[in-house]
C-alpha cells in the first residue's frame, strides 16, 4: 500500500526487510534472485545474492530451493546452488515451482500465458514453460526425484512442520465504537434504542402496539449484548445518522428491517412489530454469524459522499471495499481463447458469438453440434482445440472488480489482516477478496449500495416542495385509492419494482388495494417464487378462483395474509414455531439447513425433531407429510419478507410521487438515468400520455440538468437539459448556464463570443436538436447550422467578396427547414428523446391502410382474433424461468402492447427480434381479462428510414 495509485504491487528487500521477523526465505526457483544472479555473473554473483537474504532474515531462516523440471540449464543451476549452500552452511529444500496441479493443466497455463502478455501462442515463444513438469508431484516422486541430494526433501518436510499460519485467525476484530465517558457500548446503545422506539411509537398512539415495541427491543437488546454484537449496530447507526445529517436519504433493507433495534435506530423504515416480522430471520444465538444490514442509497455522488465517511472515519487502511472475483464465462472466455489460437476477427465474432448464445436445451444439445450447425468442422484440430479450451476455461478468474458496496472495517490496519490494493478510482481501497471470502473468515462487511430510484426519491423531496408547493414525508405517505387503482390498471412505468412486463401482467390480476399487497406483489414476481410453484396458487385464490385453505388449522393465523400460500422465508419460521413447538433460532436453524443444504444428517435431524413435535402436537402423518413438503421446497425459494416490505416501501414511495406529482417525478427520473426497465425517449411518452407537457432542450433556459417550469395556466411543464446533448461538455454547459446569468444571448455569434469553449462539433449538435431556435435571428434548426458554419469561417481574401449569403443583412435563407421526420431523427440522433410525436406516427396513415392495429386498438378486439399490429421494441426479455419464451414490450403513438413468442418461434428468428427496432408482428390475441398478449405468428422488419436516416432507437435488451 506504499503506491499511491492503482498499480502492479511490488516490494523491494529493503521494504521486506521492516517486516522480516518471523518470516522464512526461500531462494526462488528459475525466476528468484539466486538463479538470476547465476545467470548474470556466475556463482560468485549467486552467493552475494544468498548472502544478501541472510543478512535480512538470518541465516536460520533462508533455505536455499532446488527444482528439477527437466530443462537443459536447470541442473546446472542446481549444482550451483548447493554448493553455495554448502559453503554458507545454509540447508537445501526440494520444491516444484507448482503453476498447476496435473500435466494435463500446462495447456491453461501457456494459454493464460498468452492472454496476459497480449500475444498468441504461436507467437509466445519463451514466455511458454519448456515442457509441462511444474505439476504437483507425490512426495514418492520427489523422494525418487532428489535421492542424489541428501536431506533435500526432509528439509522441505521439516519447513513445513515450522510454518504456522491458519487463515481461521488472522488477528482482525471489528472496531470499538467510541462512547462518552462512563458509558459502555451496550448502554449507550440501549439509550440511543430507548430515544427511538419513544420517536417511532409514541406518534402512533397505540398503547399496545408500543408496549410490545419495548418488549421486543428489551429481546433483541438482550442477545445483542450477549453476542458482543452492539459495537456493529452503532457503526451502521453513525453511517445513517451521518447520511440523515448531511442530506442524503438512506434505508436499511433485507433482513435488518425484521429488528426492531434497527427501526428504532432508524437504519430501517419498516415497523417489524405492527408487521409481526420475525427477529430471529435477522439474528440468533445459534447462527454463529454476524448480523448483515444493506443500506440503500442514491446512486452516483451522494453514494460516494458516504463510503469517503467510512474512509475517512476508519482511516485509508481501515476500512476498504471488498472485491469481486471476475470470472471467464462464455462470450470473455471465447473472445480471449479465440484471440490466443490466432482466429481472424471475422472467424472470432463468429465463434464467440456462437459461445455467447449457446444455450443447453436437451440431452442431445452440445456446443460443439451448435458449431457444426454454423458450418465449422468440429473435427479440425484448432476448432476442436479451441471448443476444449473455452470449456476449461468457464469460471477460472479473469480478474478483480469491485463490489457494488461492500465495505469491511477494521480495528486497528486492515493490511496487517487481509491483502490490499490501490482502486483505479481515487480515494479507495480494495481488499483482494470477495465478499464471500471475507464473510467465511469473519470479516464484517457493511453494504453501501446504490439504488436509482433512492436518487428519485431524494431529488423529489426538494422538487416537490419547491414546484408543487407539499411538504413530502416519505415515512408518512397516506394510503391512497387513486395510487392502487393505477397499480390496479398496471400504468407503472418507472415505478420501482412493479413496471416490468411480468409485473404489469400480474397486477391487474392480483389488483393491491393496500400496503401489504403491495408487499406480496414485490415478492412473488420472482424467480423463487415462480419456480417454487407459488406464484400461480396464490393469483388464483386472489381472484376467488381457488378456495383458500391452509395445511392445519393452526396455521391460518401465519398464512391468511398470503391466503394460505407460503411465500415468505419468515413464514416457513412461523410454521415450524407454531406445529412443532420450534424456537425462533431453531425454526432458523431448520430454515439454513434445509435451503442450503449444508448437511443433510443435519437437516434429517432436524427434520425428525420437526416430526417429533408436529406428533406432540396431535397432526396427523398425511398433514406432517404436507407441512414437511412445503417447508423443504419453498424453503429454498421463500422470499425474505422483510426485504419485500423494504422494497415495498421504495416501490409505494415511487407510485404516490408519480400520480400525485407527476412533472417532479418525471424530472427526477430524466435526472438519474439510466436505471429501470425504460429508456429517457419511453419514460417522456408515457409522461406525455399522462398530460405532462415536456418542452425543447433550449440554449437561453435550459440547464444541465432537466428542470421543472411554471406555465401561465398554472400548470408545470418539463423543459429538457442540456445534459442531454450527447457529446456536449458538461464544463461548456456550466458555462453556458453561468455566463446566461448575465443576460440572453442575442444571436449565435453572440452565443459563439460569449462561450468560446464550445466547438464546432458541440454548437451543431446544439443546432441540430434545436436548442438554438430561440435565439433572435434563427429561424429553423438548419439555419442554426448555416449560422454557426458562417460564424466560425475565417475572414481571410477569399471570404471578404461581397457574396449574397456571407452578408450578414442577407434576408435569405440558402437552406430549407428540416421536415418533421428530419427533425425526430435528429432528436434521436443528438438526445435520445424527442418532444415531437412518436416514431410511429408518421406511418399510421400507411398502417392504417393495410390494417395494422394501433396498442389503444387490441383491447377492443375479442380473444382469440387475429391482428397486425406494429411498433417500437422498448423491452426484450428471455426470463429464465420462462422455459425460453421471449417477451417483447412494443410501443406506439398510443400505448404499449405485449407480446409473447414461443421459443421454437424465436430461434426461427432470432437474429430479426435480437436486432430489429421496429417490428411487424401478426398472431392471435391472448386476453385475460385486462392482461392482453399478442400470440406472435409471424414478424417483419418496419423500416423507417428517413433522408436524413435511421432512428438511433434504444431498448431494454435481454438484460
Amino acid at each position: 500500500m506504499r503506491e499511491t495509485t492503482k498499480q502492479e504491487g511490488s516490494a523491494k528487500l529493503s521494504d521486506v526487510a521492516e517486516y522480516s521477523e518471523g518470516l522464512v526465505c526461500l531462494t526462488g526457483g528459475d525466476e528468484g534472485p539466486l538463479a538470476a544472479a547465476l545467470m548474470i555473473g556466475g556463482e560468485a554473483a549467486g552467493r552475494e545474492a544468498v548472502q544478501r537474504l541472510v543478512g535480512v532474515f538470518g541465516a536460520n531462516n533462508v533455505f536455499v530451493e532446488v527444482q528439477r523440471h527437466r530443462e537443459r540449464a536447470q541442473e546446472w543451476r542446481n549444482q550451483a546452488a548447493l554448493r553455495i549452500a554448502d559453503s554458507l552452511h545454509l540447508p537445501v529444500v526440494a520444491t516444484n515451482g507448482v503453476r498447476y496441479a496435473t500435466k494435463y493443466d500446462r495447456e491453461i497455463a501457456d494459454l493464460f500465458t498468452a492472454i496476459r502478455n497480449h500475444t498468441q501462442l504461436d507467437h509466445s515463444g519463451r514466455l511458454l514453460a519448456l515442457n509441462n513438469q511444474r505439476h504437483l508431484r507425490s512426495a514418492d516422486r520427489m523422494v525418487a526425484l532428489f535421492r542424489d541430494v541428501p536431506g533435500a526433501v526432509e528439509n522441505t518436510v521439516e519447513l513445513s512442520s515450522r510454518l504456522d499460519f491458519q487463515l481461521s485467525d488472522l488477528g482482525y476484530e471489528f472496531p470499538r465504537y467510541p462512547v462518552p465517558d462512563g458509558e459502555t457500548m451496550d448502554s449507550f446503545l440501549e439509550k440511543r434504542v430507548a430515544e427511538g422506539v419513544t420517536r417511532r411509537y409514541g406518534p402512533k398512539r397505540d398503547s399496545g402496539l408500543l408496549e410490545r415495541a419495548k418488549k421486543q427491543v428489551a429481546h433483541e437488546l438482550k442477545l445483542i449484548a450477549k453476542l458482543g454484537f452492539a459495537g456493529y449496530f452503532l457503526i451502521v447507526w453513525d453511517i445513517v445518522e451521518y447520511c440523515k445529517k448531511h442530506g442524503i436519504l438512506i434505508q436499511g433493507r433485507g433482513s435488518a428491517a425484521n429488528s426492531a433495534v434497527c427501526y428504532a435506530l432508524e437504519i430501517t423504515a419498516i415497523d417489524p412489530v405492527g408487521m409481526e416480522l420475525l427477529f430471529e430471520r435477522f439474528l440468533s444465538e445459534s447462527r454463529g454469524e454476524w448480523p448483515d444490514i444493506d443500506l440503500d442509497l442514491p446512486s452516483e455522488e451522494k453514494r460516494e459522499q458516504a463510503i469517503q465517511y467510512v474512509y475517512q472515519r476508519y482511516g485509508q487502511l481501515g476500512a476498504a471495499m471488498t472485491a469481486n472475483v471476475i470470472t471467464y464465462r462464455g462470450k470473455s472466455a471465447a473472445r480471449e481463447v479465440g484471440k490466443a489460437l490466432g482466429f481472424d476477427p471475422e472467424s472470432l465474432q463468429r465463434l464467440s458469438g456462437l459461445v455467447a448464445n449457446y444455450e443447453w436445451k436437451g440431452p442431445n444439445d452440445t456446443m460443439a453440434r451448435s458449431f457444426q450447425n454454423a458450418g465449422f468442422d468440429v473435427e479440425h484440430p484448432r476448432i476442436a482445440k479451441y471448443l476444449e479450451l473455452c470449456m476449461r476455461v468457464q469460471d477460472f478468474p479473469r480478474h478483480l472488480g469491485q463490489h457494488s458496496g461492500g465495505m469491511v472495517i477494521c480495528q486497528g490496519q486492515l493490511d496487517k489482516v487481509v491483502p490490499l490494493e490501490r482502486a483505479s478510482m481515487p480515494g479507495r481501497t480494495v481488499v483482494q477478496w470477495d465478499k464471500e471470502d471475507c464473510a467465511n473468515l469473519g470479516i464484517i462487511k457493511v453494504d453501501l449500495l446504490g439504488l436509482g430510484m433512492m436518487a428519485v426519491l431524494k431529488d423529489c423531496l426538494s422538487l416537490v416542495p419547491e414546484h408543487h408547493g407539499d411538504q413530502l414525508d416519505l415515512a408518512q405517505l397516506p394510503e391512497d385509492e387513486e395510487v392502487y387503482r393505477t397499480l390496479q390498471r398496471a400504468d407503472t412505468i418507472g415505478m420501482f419494482q412493479v413496471e416490468s412486463r411480468a409485473q404489469m401482467a400480474s397486477l391487474p390480476r392480483n389488483r393491491p388495494e393496500k400496503f401489504y399487497d403491495l408487499v406480496v406483489q414485490v415478492a412473488i414476481i420472482r424467480p423463487g417464487p415462480i419456480v417454487g410453484k407459488m406464484m400461480h396458487p396464490y393469483m388464483r385464490r386472489r381472484q376467488n378462483q381457488e378456495e383458500v385453505t391452509y395445511p392445519h388449522p393452526s396455521l391460518e393465523s401465519t398464512l391468511k395474509r398470503t391466503l394460505g400460500v407460503p411465500l415468505f422465508q419468515e413464514q416457513l419460521l412461523r410454521m415450524a414455531m407454531v406445529v412443532a413447538n420450534f424456537t425462533g433460532s431453531e425454526a432458523e436453524e431448520l430454515r439454513r439447513a434445509v435451503g442450503m443444504r449444508r448437511s443433510w444428517e443435519r437437516m434429517k435431524n432436524l427434520e425428525g425433531r420437526l416430526r417429533d413435535g408436529m406428533t406432540a402436537n396431535g397432526l396427523d402423518i398425511a398433514t406432517q407429510e404436507t407441512i414437511v413438503q412445503n417447508i423443504s421446497s419453498f424453503a429454498l425459494y421463500g422470499f425474505p419478507e422483510s426485504h419485500a416490505a423494504s422494497f415495498a416501501l421504495i416501490a409505494y414511495a415511487s407510485a404516490y410521487i408519480k400520480v400525485k406529482y407527476l412533472a417532479a417525478f418525471t424530472c427526477a427520473m430524466m435526472n438519474n438515468q439510466p436505471m429501470g426497465f425504460y429508456s429517457p425517449a419511453v419514460i417522456i411518452e408515457d409522461a406525455r400520455r399522462h398530460g405532462l407537457r415536456v418542452k425543447p432542450i433550449d440554449i437561453q433556459v435550459s440547464d444541465w440538468p432537466c428542470s421543472i417550469e411554471h406555465e401561465d395556466d398554472h400548470s408545470l411543464s418539463l423543459r429538457l437539459g442540456l445534459g442531454y446533448v450527447r457529446g456536449l461538455r458538461s464544463q461548456c454547459a456550466e458555462t453556458i448556464v453561468n455566463t446566461r446569468s448575465a443576460g440572453y444571448f442575442r444571436s449565435v455569434d453572440d452565443l459563439v463570443l460569449r462561450v468560446p469553449q464550445l466547438n464546432q462539433k458541440e454548437l451543431a449538435l446544439l443546432a441540430n436538436v434545436g436548442a438554438l431556435n430561440s435565439l433572435d435571428g434563427v429561424e429553423h434548426r438548419r439555419d442554426a447550422l448555416w449560422q454557426i458554419e458562417r460564424a466560425g469561417k475565417p475572414e481571410g481574401p477569399l471570404f471578404m467578396q461581397e457574396s449574397e449569403l456571407l452578408r450578414e443583412e442577407s434576408p435569405e435563407i440558402p437552406l430549407l427547414p428540416m421536415t418533421a421526420e428530419e427533425r425526430l431523427v435528429a432528436d434521436y440522433a443528438v438526445s435520445s428523446v424527442t418532444t415531437g410525436p412518436h416514431p410511429m406516427w408518421f406511418r399510421r396513415k400507411e398502417l392504417c391502410r393495410r390494417g395494422y392495429l394501433r396498442a389503444t386498438d387490441l383491447a377492443q378486439r375479442p380473444n382469440g382474433a387475429y391482428v397486425r399490429t406494429a411498433g417500437l421494441a422498448i423491452v426484450k426479455q428471455r426470463p429464465g424461468t420462462a422455459s425460453g419464451v421471449v417477451f417483447l414490450t412494443v410501443s406506439d403513438e398510443t400505448g404499449n402492447f405485449n407480446v409473447f413468442v414461443a421459443p421454437d418461434f424465436f430461434e426461427e428468428n432470432r437474429r430479426l427480434i435480437t436486432t430489429a427496432k421496429f417490428l411487424v408482428v401478426e398472431g392471435p390475441l391472448q386476453k385475460e381479462g385486462p392482461i392482453i398478449h399478442v400470440m406472435a405468428k409471424s414478424f417483419k422488419e418496419l423500416s423507417v428510414e428517413t433522408r436524413a436516416g435511421r432512428l438511433q432507437v434504444t431498448s431494454h435488451d435481454f438484460h
